[in-house]
């Protein structure tokens, strides 16, 4: 079964998981091993280029992501 992708096109995902991971002080290994310990498969590469908007991100990882950041769909949306 073939992961869900999200696109970014329209929706700056990445740069809002950006500000919201540095608002909470919280660097990209640290985000990724939070994810890594919840079950969600990602590496620090690819959140670099999720973040940077020039990978899909899987509905799986933004779910995690989500959590990770205590976070809204909303803000990771706007």
């Amino acid at each position: 079964m073939e992961a869900l992708k999200i696109k970014q096109d329209e929706i700056q995902i990445g740069r809002n998981i950006r500000q919201i991971r540095q608002a909470r002080g919280m660097g990209q290994t640290e985000l990724v091993r939070r994810l890594q310990l919840d079950g969600v498969a990602i590496t620090r590469e690819t959140l670099v280029k999720i973040e940077r908007g020039i990978q899909h991100i899987q509905a799986v990882q933004l779910r995690g992501i989500r959590d990770a950041l205590d976070t809204t769909y909303e803000e990771l949306l706007k």
